[in-house]
């Protein structure tokens, strides 16, 4: 089966991207690539589903708003998942990447069928009609054959499968660090530079 090449495309002028944080366990993932972002001066837009919500409170005791507002997202760049009118469902709204972080299984199974019944899966569409950068990260274990398969589909599409597996070759003391790995991982991904973790010198 042919896969789809990711296509050059110009870049916008502050280096936006979109956080999107689904129903998965992980949700630190999203908070920590969402405020990782941020400090290197990029233009952060966030939209979390409504299980999203759920998992980041019930994970690290706040709500997304309260991370939000203390990493300073202006309240016009977060989104209500229901609301397919929002930017980031027009191919017009310029994206240097979607991160969907971290990916549950139903919506990587939506996203590979091709639904768009929010906003996550339709952002995560129109990424990929337009060629640019889809970094899905899932955090399920184990992944059925139905999963493996949901997950190759997109790959074969254009997106990145970046799992929520962190390494233990820098010796990680916390699981920040753990979380830091991950999300560190991402930004190669997105060739953004960052101090998240000791690469491997050999």
């Amino acid at each position: 089966m042919n896969v789809q090449p990711v296509l050059p495309r110009p870049k916008t002028a502050a280096g936006r991207y979109l956080i999107c944080i689904t129903g998965a366990s992980g949700a630190m993932y999203g908070i920590r690539a969402m405020q990782a972002l941020i400090e290197k001066q990029r233009e952060v837009h966030a939209v979390v589903s409504e299980w999203g919500e759920r998992v980041v409170a019930e994970e690290t005791g706040k709500p997304f708003s309260a991370w939000a507002a203390e990493s300073a997202i202006p309240k016009n760049r977060i989104y209500d998942c229901r609301d397919l009118a929002a930017p980031p469902a027009s191919g017009s709204f310029l994206l240097d990447a979607v991160i969907i972080v971290p990916c549950s299984m139903n919506s990587a199974g939506a996203m590979a069928s091709g639904l768009c019944q929010n906003l996550i899966q339709r952002a995560a569409l129109v990424c990929l009609k337009e060629a640019r950068p889809l970094i899905v990260v899932p955090r399920e274990s184990p992944l059925s054959l139905i999963d493996l398969r949901n997950l190759t589909a997109l790959a074969e599409a254009g997106a990145a499968i970046l799992p929520a597996s962190p390494a233990f070759y820098h010796k990680p003391k916390t699981i920040d660090d753990m979380v830091d790995f991950v999300v560190g991982k991402i930004l190669d991904r997105l060739y953004v530079e960052h101090e998240l973790f000791r690469r491997w010198e050999g």
